[in-house]
């Protein structure tokens, strides 16, 4: 890369670690009255500038539970809700930005072994990656945003998932910052309210739990990824459980797939020997049989088990290659 292009990223970067910096030399000061003080002074424009203060200190590593619990405090629980979820999605969507900008390019060319399927499987789930990301509070808010703009997914879809799966967090925080300033001043309904957001968050603690049961205990893969590893040369075993008719019908099958229908697959487990700890990738006219297969190759003890996402229809569909299709 030239100077001329690396420069302004160069740059960039050492700006973001200036501003985290400065925020953990004055993290102290970074609490509710602080930001009662500022918005204050901004009169009508105090929305406006709490979104714009949300957004940067999500760039910078502030905690976003500071402006949430203040949002609920200096606006109440509807208002504050909509101006928390704006300024927290307009930060992430900057952070992703930055990261994408400085560092996509450098990740994509040198990435390898474990960090590569890493990536690969982000760029895989999609939308589905940052809904499981904002909705399990596992996942470090500021760091995340980062992260995942190193990946392939696209921005809209980033932005779209995002912004739907922050509104438990952010209506759970904005009314318990509600309820603790109401408690303050004695105001009835902020028992309601405080209860309410623990109830909700205490939800959304639960969503690890849920979202696996859900998704159930498989990956999935899409056809590009899947033809990659093939060309590749990765021992992936692919086993297509469709009926024989269908395997050599007009969807064709995989070059490297083996048929063994759904509906045979508990009593030939055997001819799976020795791939249970392989990687496995069920494949099906959609991904309805596939995903079925998957639960029972798990029961089983196979533990890499993968289905293809809308099976050989979205491989047809694509363009890739087939063989015995008639």
């Amino acid at each position: 890369m030239s100077m001329r292009r690396s420069l302004p990223r160069i740059v960039l970067t050492v700006v973001l670690a200036a501003m985290a910096g400065w925020v953990v030399l004055h993290r102290d000061q970074i609490n509710l009255a602080t930001l009662d003080a500022w918005l204050a002074w901004l009169g009508p424009w105090a929305p406006i500038g709490h979104m714009m203060l949300f957004a940067l200190g999500t760039v910078a590593f502030v905690p976003g539970i500071v402006f949430s619990l203040a949002g609920g405090a200096l606006f109440g629980p509807f208002w504050g809700s909509l101006w928390n979820l704006a300024g927290a999605t307009l930060g992430a969507t900057l952070a992703f930005l930055v990261a994408r900008y400085i560092a996509s390019e450098w990740v994509a060319r040198n990435a390898g072994g474990l960090l590569k399927r890493l990536i690969d499987g982000v760029d895989a789930e999609g939308w589905r990656f940052v809904a499981f990301v904002r909705l399990v509070p596992l996942f470090p808010f500021n760091l995340s945003n980062y992260v995942l703009g190193l990946t392939r997914i696209p921005l809209h879809h980033y932005v779209i998932a995002t912004f739907i799966c922050m509104v438990p967090g952010a209506v759970a925080y904005t009314w318990l910052g509600y309820a603790g300033r109401g408690a303050l001043s004695g105001e009835a309904n902020a028992v309601r309210y405080g209860l309410l957001a623990l109830g909700l968050l205490a939800t959304i603690a639960a969503l690890p739990r849920l979202i696996g049961r859900l998704r159930g205990s498989f990956a999935w893969i899409e056809p590009n990824e899947l033809k990659r590893r093939l060309d590749r040369g990765e021992a992936v075993a692919v086993i297509d459980v469709r009926g024989a008719d269908e395997f050599t019908g007009p969807f064709g099958h995989i070059a490297t797939a083996r048929n063994i229908p759904v509906t045979e697959l508990d009593s030939r487990l055997a001819e799976l020997a020795g791939l249970e700890r392989g990687p496995i990738v069920l494949v099906c006219r959609t991904d309805k049989r596939s995903a079925a297969a998957a639960h029972t190759l798990r029961a089983a003890g196979f533990s890499q088990v993968s289905v293809l996402r809308r099976g050989m229809e979205q491989w047809n569909e694509i363009g890739l290659p087939v063989e015995a299709r008639h």
